[in-house]
């Protein structure tokens, strides 16, 4: 019989089908994939997540109602010098978090909110168009150039697209510089000016005062500069205390400036207002000098210039004592009196280091000045909390006011015989929580709140001289136009507040937040470590110097005896502290030394598990993948 053969199999054919089509699903992969990628830059717009400890860049829930109630287009134009700015690495990581922030504004809003970032370069319209928006350039660019970093918002007619909207702006703002030193109240600054921006009129505030902060028409006397400023950006209505039932629904902040003998309903209606939730700024002094009430000649007393309001702030948990001023030695103004220049106690010029630097209304502030200040404390049964804005320094006394008058013509008699308290007296705070009405006994009139919402605030300051022009603005002829020149922020200080309280709970709610500078703690603890080491042997050097300058007192002629062996002492006493001077240098240096190298040593470690460490892990990782993967199919058939 014959072998049946059977034909020949081929394989290439199959293997061949194989390939292709595992090469034609690697294309159709790599075009979904790259579909995906360039897609969900648009899907995805909104959709991000805040890696960050502090989360720097989620927005807070004030924030996030402020952009969600917009009704109006907005346009946002950052402007930030990129050329200037090349040799300035903090203020360019700075600009990076800005416009994140800004970012994630504009995606948020869906549309209502158009950001823009323009490199305003010198001697172009860019440039022009900066300074025309009210921006600031900052000095110490690169070359010398101007440096630009602010953000202008205008709001657009029509609608948020677009060139017939983008070409018709009604309004326009500006945050003229972002200040690094106020990162920490960024997302607030921005919400400011979103929400000012929103708004279609002047908020309106109401004042009631019994001094002439309105001026007097008929004499010529203009108002107050610190009111002048307030009118350009608010509705200021003077509100006829006699006539007060109510305070209007329309009056967004209320300042009460030197309250003396208000009638009871109009006590009654600020109670409410306050209870309502009404923004209430409180200004009472012990001594306002601008109080022109007359003494009574016949009995020979001094007149009653200060002010009070004993039952709202006994309600509130207050304590305030109109008859007791705050001197501070450390923080006295020099005042010109008979033609020579002398240190008065009762008038004070705070800095700095005075201000709340953690609250948004005195963040950016350097100098407040006052005169025959009061100050304010809580009562044991105090519910509320004291926040303090303006407080003394340690080195303060406070004394009876009469003293302070007495002492008008020769301020130095406040100085005998002064005894430091040892306490910061607080001259103006934000009083938080919930209060209680000061009226209970007309509980049963239609309308009456017995307490208000908790959280609610009231904005108290004990100097009503802060106000006037005197302590903080001088005349000046410019060009042939006298113009105000300002020597302290006090106009800026009641403008941050009346601004601060005229904005919604939202805006009111955005508080100070964490910084982006993250510091390296192991460092800072090695420094902590080794300023106690330089501490401890700066200590011991001093000691060592007090003794040998007692020693050297004491080999002088006359004292201790020693005669002729006097200089031959005193040049071995002197040649065995330079001896040791120079042993605790040596050492000083050894401590430095040895922190660089503690410092130096840990940066290394750093490198090493950055560069080598990590990479040879993930090297390793895949290598054993990659292996266990090679065995695998040489197991299979």
């Amino acid at each position: 019989m014959g072998r049946l053969r059977l034909p020949p199999v081929f394989t290439t054919p199959l293997r061949w089908n194989r390939r292709a089509t595992l090469y034609t699903a690697l294309v159709l992969l790599t075009l979904v994939t790259v579909s995906l990628i360039v897609s969900s830059g648009h899907w995805l717009r909104t959709r991000r997540i805040d890696l960050t400890a502090d989360r720097l860049y989620t927005l807070s829930s004030g924030t996030v109602q402020i952009v969600d109630r917009l009704q109006r287009p907005l346009r946002l134009t950052l402007y930030f010098s990129e050329h200037a700015t090349r040799d300035l690495p903090k203020l360019r990581s700075y600009e990076q978090r800005v416009r994140d922030m800004l970012q994630e504004i504009a995606a948020r809003s869906h549309g209502r909110v158009q950001l823009a970032v323009v490199d305003p370069v010198p001697y172009s319209d860019d440039e022009a168009s900066a300074e025309g928006a009210g921006l600031t350039p900052a000095s110490g660019g690169s070359n010398g150039e101007r440096v630009f970093f602010g953000l202008a918002g205008s709001v657009l007619a029509g609608g948020a697209d677009g060139e017939t909207a983008e070409a018709a702006p009604e309004r326009a703002l500006a945050i003229p510089f972002f200040d690094p030193a106020r990162e920490s109240f960024l997302e607030y600054d921005i919400a400011k000016l979103l929400y000012e921006l929103n708004q279609v009129n002047k908020p309106h505030i109401g004042v009631i005062s019994s001094l002439p902060v309105e001026g007097n028409p008929v004499l010529g006397q203009q108002p107050w500069v610190a009111m002048q400023q307030l009118a350009q950006l608010f509705e200021v209505k003077t509100i006829n205390p006699d006539r007060l039932k109510q305070v209007g629904a329309d009056i967004r902040v209320l300042l009460l400036i030197h309250p003396k003998n208000l009638p009871t309903d109009a006590l009654y209606a600020i109670d409410q207002y306050v209870l309502r939730g009404g923004r209430l700024v409180v200004f009472v002094d012990p001594d306002a000098e601008l109080d022109d009430t007359p003494g009574d000649p016949a009995s020979g007393t001094l007149p009653d210039h200060s002010s009070n309001l004993p039952r709202l702030f006994a309600a509130w948990g207050v304590r305030y004592d109109p008859h007791e001023v705050v001197l501070d030695r450390a923080h006295a103004l020099t005042i010109e009196l008979n033609g020579t220049n002398v240190s008065h106690p009762a008038m004070l010029g705070l800095d700095a280091q005075q201000l709340n630097h953690g609250d948004v209304v005195t963040a950016s502030l350097q100098r407040i000045d006052l005169s025959t200040a009061g100050h304010f404390d809580l009562a044991p049964n105090a519910s509320a909390r004291l926040i303090p804005l303006l407080q003394s320094s340690a080195d303060a006394e406070a004394v009876p006011a009469v003293r302070v008058l007495q002492a008008s013509d020769n301020p130095a008699l406040l100085l005998q015989d002064y005894k430091p308290d040892n306490t910061n007296y607080v001259f103006a705070a934000r009083l938080r929580g919930s209060f209680a009405s000061a009226f209970p006994e007309r509980a049963k009139q239609p309308g009456h709140l017995a307490r208000s919402a908790a959280g609610d605030e009231v904005i108290l300051v004990a100097d009503t001289d802060l106000l006037s022009d005197r302590l903080w603005v001088e005349p000046q002829t410019i060009l042939g136009q006298v113009m105000m020149r300002p020597f302290a922020n006090n106009g800026e200080f009641v403008s941050n507040l009346v601004d601060n309280l005229s904005g919604s709970s939202a805006l009111l709610s955005v508080r100070g937040r964490s910084t982006s500078q993250r510091p390296f703690t192991r460092v800072e603890a090695l420094r902590n470590v080794a300023d106690q080491k330089f501490l401890q042997k700066e200590q011991e050097l001093e000691r060592e110097l007090a003794e040998t300058r007692q020693r050297l007192e004491e080999l002088q002629p006359g004292k201790g005896g020693h005669g002729g062996n006097v200089s031959t002492e005193q040049r071995r006493e002197i040649e065995q502290f330079r001896q040791r001077q120079l042993a605790i240098n040596k050492e000083l240096r050894d401590v430095q030394h040895q922190l660089n190298a503690e410092i130096d040593a840990l940066g290394l470690r750093l490198k090493v598990i950055n560069i080598v460490v990590v990479p040879a892990l993930v090297a390793l990782l895949g290598l054993l993948y990659g292996w266990r993967r090679t065995r695998r199919n040489r197991r299979r058939p």
